[in-house]
């Protein structure tokens, strides 16, 4: 039984994790509902998060391979403005300086303070508020190659908002890329390339931390399968998604957002949830 746990775990991490419903809620949601061991092992957190890098990793390899290219080229002649590759590169880093310094400044106030159910019911509605009312003003008509150094300042900002449980590190940065006028699957593209050395450098410093405490407690076994399970399901839902948004809306993940919500607000109301 403790296996089909796990591997529905995984998938929760792997589709929550790139749609914009927020994976930390979901799996916040789930640990309150399940007493599992698993459920309150960070040893477990980490190595689902670590399936859904390995699935952006894999995803969008070819990519990486150039924009680092791209980067080693811009050391030997800058030329910013006409290498899309060298632009990339830099777009990522420059949006990446701003989450990791106030992820670092605010991580453990978020940790102490905001993990909260409450606070996710309220990251939901309001995020999904915010998603509508860019879907109707949003012009979309920008790619990935117009982003500006600023723009991918701002929308690393809004990735370190989404350490706030429940609002959602690939909708805030989405949305704003749509505030920017990028199309839909631009500014996802974007928000997931920006994820990247985020997650990457969040990960190896968690599991430092956990392996010098000796937190990995579990199965080998468990942590294959629910590795393997978020890798799958984030791959799956990174392609599939990105597809999606070439042609429709955000609407359908706000409306989710404010029944999911609500449903959460009843289910505290009535000690159902605590």
């Amino acid at each position: 039984m403790i296996i089909i746990y796990t591997i529905l775990f995984g998938l929760i991490q792997g589709l929550t994790e790139f749609l914009p419903i927020s994976s930390t809620g979901h799996l916040a949601i789930f640990h309150n509902i399940w007493s599992l061991d698993i459920a309150s092992d960070l040893g477990f957190d980490v190595v689902l998060h670590g399936g859904t890098l390995f699935a952006l990793l894999v995803y969008f390899w070819d990519d990486l391979v150039k924009y680092m290219s791209g980067f080693f080229r811009s050391l030997r002649c800058w030329n910013f403005s006409n290498d899309l590759e060298q632009r990339m590169s830099w777009l990522v880093i420059m949006g990446t300086i701003p989450a990791a310094v106030i992820g670092y400044l605010i991580e453990n106030y978020i940790e102490d303070s905001l993990r909260t159910l409450w606070v996710i019911v309220v990251a939901l509605f309001v995020g999904a508020i915010v998603f509508i009312i860019s879907e109707k003003h949003a012009r979309k008509v920008k790619e990935l190659s117009d982003i500006k150094i600023g723009w991918a300042i701002v929308i690393g900002l809004a990735q370190a908002i989404a350490l706030i449980p429940g609002v959602s590190r690939s909708g805030s940065t989405i949305i704003t890329g749509l505030l920017f006028n990028l199309k839909r699957e631009a500014a996802a593209k974007f928000a997931f390339l920006l994820s990247i050395p985020i997650v990457l450098g969040a990960g190896v410093k968690k599991t430092a931390e956990l392996v010098e405490i000796g937190a990995f407690t579990q199965n080998w076994l468990i942590y294959v399968v629910g590795f393997v399970s978020s890798f799958v399901s984030g791959y799956l839902c990174i392609k599939y998604f990105l597809r999606y948004l070439k042609s429709n809306s955000l609407n359908p993940f706000a409306y989710y957002r404010i029944i999911l919500s609500l449903v959460l607000a009843t289910l505290i109301i009535f000690g159902v949830l605590s």
